[in-house]
């Protein structure tokens, strides 16, 4: 996250807010080799002096723009929906907003991008998995076990492995030179869930 340095003026979360965006924007473009502090501050329409305020370097800025990014988004259940309604439910309310964000070009380009940065800069990826990946495993994860109470797992299914598997697939399925649109990304996601047990068969 970020610190804030001294005292003075409280910062504003507009510009906050503008520096962020530009950073996630030229991060997708350019990933985090061709982008620069002075390639932000210009895009968010600030001084370079201002963003370095915020952030001592452009990884730190890049880590906090995509959770920052991620955050934001609603593609996953709450813990009390997890708790409270039945796993299938879930899917079904959840379905048009995955597909809709798993088939977007930015997703499939900051994934992309994140993977790719993954060994020169691993704090991107701990950023990503602490802020995207855990919380949608963790829920995976326990509408799995209603599915497993339910007979529509094997008693003995590893769990850890078909989350595995179920995002891989839609990595894999992402990352693809003609990836699906919209509509088939939905479908996909259905077919997963209904393999993984999560949905029934009818």
């Amino acid at each position: 996250m970020t610190q804030q340095r001294g005292r003075g003026r409280p910062r504003d979360p507009e510009v906050d807010r503008a520096i962020l965006q530009a950073a996630l924007e030229l991060f997708i473009e350019r990933g985090v080799e061709g982008m620069s502090i002075e390639q932000v501050a210009r895009q968010a329409g600030v001084g370079k002096v201002t963003v370095y305020r915020r952030w001592a370097s452009k990884e730190e800025l890049a880590a906090q723009a995509i959770e920052w990014m991620v955050e934001s988004r609603r593609d996953r259940p709450s813990n009390a929906e997890v708790e409270q309604v039945k796993p299938e439910q879930l899917l079904e309310n959840m379905l048009d907003e995955s597909a809709e964000l798993a088939a977007s070009h930015d997703f499939r380009a900051l994934v992309a991008r994140i993977l790719g940065s993954s060994v020169s800069h691993p704090a991107l990826m701990r950023t990503y998995w602490k802020h995207y990946v855990l919380p949608r495993r963790k829920a995976a994860s326990a509408m799995l076990e209603h599915a497993k109470q339910a007979g529509r797992l094997a008693p003995d299914a590893d769990l850890d492995v078909l989350i595995d598997m179920m995002a891989g697939a839609v990595v894999y399925r992402v990352l693809q030179p003609d990836p699906p649109d919209r509509a088939e990304m939905r479908r996909y996601l259905r077919q997963i869930y209904r393999q993984a047990g999560l949905l029934p068969d009818n």
